[in-house]
């Protein structure tokens, strides 16, 4: 007989997060400092099953639901009998606003009383964030300015320091991508920034603290004004979960 193998059960090895530095811009593109990412944000695993949930619940309680038919109760008319109930050799009918009857009630149809909506438990809505955000950084796809400041909303400025962010953190999509180029997470709500960035078709301009993975997912990269701040925002949401 030959000796049975010995079984070792195999014990998963941890992968330690390495403190990843990231440049932080200014909004002519030059360098201006780094920054630490921190674990508790950007050294989440990734969980394509709880993104795929939350993405999924959020999308479906965007949904507007306007297709509405009406039944027989609705259409109007059909309040005569359209002949007697016997002796005409006819089928019986009560009413020609029947589904069977054309100009009738719609059967089994859409209506607007039905209800999409899905819940979403904060701490699922948080962990899908850290988890898109924990990929972003490590694909290299999240860009830190110190602050955008504009004096006035004006679409030249704002193309100006797109086209020097672009080249600063050699991202070329970031101005070469027709669609979905860039989400710019703002520290708090700034008028003339949101003005300026508004006639591109390819940016879309959030506060940061509104942040979602659905919008993070849905463009290329992801711009965060003021790092420090924003980080202490999302620390603020995981605390809360």
């Amino acid at each position: 007989m030959t000796p049975a193998k010995k079984i070792t059960k195999k014990t998963k090895v941890k992968k330690e997060f390495v403190p990843m530095e990231q440049s932080i811009f200014s909004m002519d593109g030059t360098k201006v400092g780094t920054i630490s990412l921190p674990e508790s944000i950007f050294g989440v695993p990734w969980r394509s099953d709880l993104v795929h949930q939350v993405t999924t619940g959020m999308q479906a309680n965007a949904r507007q639901n306007r297709a509405h038919t009406k039944d027989r109760s609705e259409v109007s008319g059909g309040g005569k009998k359209p002949w007697a109930q016997k002796g005409t050799g006819q089928a019986r009918h009560s009413s020609t606003r029947s589904p069977i009857w054309r100009h009738g009630g719609i059967t089994f149809g859409p209506r607007s009383t039905r209800d999409y909506s899905e819940k979403i438990n904060k701490k699922m809505r948080i962990g899908a964030l850290l988890s898109v955000l924990s990929r972003k950084a490590k694909d290299g796809e999240i860009i830190f300015v110190d602050q955008f400041s504009f004096v006035a909303p004006k679409t030249a400025v704002a193309k100006t320091a797109l086209a020097n962010l672009a080249k600063g953190a050699e991202a070329g999509q970031l101005i070469t991508k027709k669609k979905n180029a860039a989400l710019f997470a703002l520290a708090s709500y700034n008028v003339n920034t949101i003005k300026s960035f508004h006639n591109f078709g390819n940016v879309m301009t959030e506060e940061m603290r509104s942040l979602n993975p659905v919008d993070v997912m849905t463009h290329k990269y992801l711009v965060i004004e003021n790092p420090e701040a924003a980080f202490k925002m999302l620390l603020a949401r995981t605390k809360s979960k």
